[in-house]
């Protein structure tokens, strides 16, 4: 008896990665093995070396195969075994261990858009629909535009075990969202990237594509971000560690805005609820700023913080370890954990 194991890794596209996945067959009861790949067809390696390792770090049910079929998501690693420079996973693994006793926490707000020879779906031909307005939470034929295959990706995620915890319409006609958390930095970027693999593999079976750009239409339309909404133990506890956090983000504006994905200078133009790439701010309840305090924390004097910033396109490991990094050195220095 066997069984298949989905391996699935990021590439070394750029400026914004891809995902790639190939199936190896197994025999019932083996677990899933280190395994290999031609990285010069990825942008991971040169045709005179192109050998490149699968480290599989992340393994739950495959909801599309069923059975006893598994999904593996895999770390690349160099022949040595050491990471390869597209894996930002590793890079992770030492910050999140570093702040461990934090106890970070994160949900991440994956926005997308779903397109269909060569326009959003709900984009009428050679035109463009009425102004957005009616769209987000939407209902109706009229106004939504995909459903059948965001409700499928969500019982495919929920059969997978991964944390999803919601989905809603957005605010352009064929753009979706759905949340990621709340759990660790390496538990929410794994089961983001699997998530995002789903996606990818459902929308496929409509013939319809998804993506993370994030301006997929110019003009007077949303962008397309990845919200990221952080706490730390100390956070979940007191107001005051959470105005530090917000207060170190300010001092490393630049480095965090260059990392939250490829164009965001077209996303952060301080219009459609986002505050100017180039300028921090924040506030409470203000989705016009770069991060945001919920209302319901400032009552309460202890929650959580929104960044505004990422877009759809950041990876999920950069974004959490920057976050971790960034705030937790902060918070331990002012003794606030």
């Amino acid at each position: 008896m066997t069984y298949k194991a989905e391996y699935i890794w990021i590439d070394g596209t750029e400026p914004t990665a891809k995902l790639r996945s190939k199936t190896k067959v197994l025999a019932d009861g083996a677990e899933p093995p280190v395994w290999g790949f031609d990285g010069s067809s990825t942008n991971q390696a040169t045709g005179h070396s192109s050998d490149l390792v699968l480290k599989p770090v992340f393994t739950c049910p495959d909801p599309i195969r069923g059975g006893d079929n598994v999904l593996v998501l895999c770390e690349v690693l160099h022949t040595d075994l050491t990471p390869h420079a597209t894996n930002t996973r590793a890079a992770l693994v030492e910050v999140a261990e570093r702040f461990a006793e934090q106890d970070s926490w994160f949900g991440i707000e994956q926005e997308y858009t779903f397109f269909k020879e060569g326009r959003p779906l709900g984009f009428p031909l050679g035109g463009f629909p009425a102004p957005q307005g009616g769209y987000y939470c939407g209902v109706g034929a009229d106004e939504v535009f995909g459903r059948e295959i965001v409700e499928l990706h969500l019982d495919r995620c929920l059969a997978a075990g991964l944390k999803i915890s919601g989905i809603n319409a957005e605010v352009m006609p064929g753009q979706w969202e759905f949340q990621v958390g709340p759990g660790g930095p390496l538990e929410v970027g794994d089961h983001m990237w699997v998530a995002r693999w789903l996606l990818y593999r459902t929308a496929e079976e409509f013939d319809v594509a998804a993506t993370l750009d994030p301006k997929p239409v110019k003009g007077d339309w949303n962008g397309a971000g990845a919200h990221t909404n952080f706490s730390t133990k100390a956070m979940r506890e007191g107001y005051e560690p959470i105005i530090t956090a917000c207060e170190a983000l300010a001092d490393n504006a630049m480095e965090h805005v260059k990392n939250y994905g490829h164009g965001i200078e077209d996303r952060l133009t301080g219009h459609h609820e986002t505050a100017p790439w180039d300028k921090f701010s924040y506030g409470v309840s203000d989705r016009g700023a770069s991060v945001r305090i919920p209302w319901q924390v400032e009552v309460e004097k202890k929650g959580y913080i929104e960044d505004r910033r990422p877009n759809a396109n950041v990876d999920p490991y950069v974004v959490t370890r920057l976050i971790v990094d960034t705030c937790c050195t902060a918070l331990e220095k002012a003794g606030q954990v």
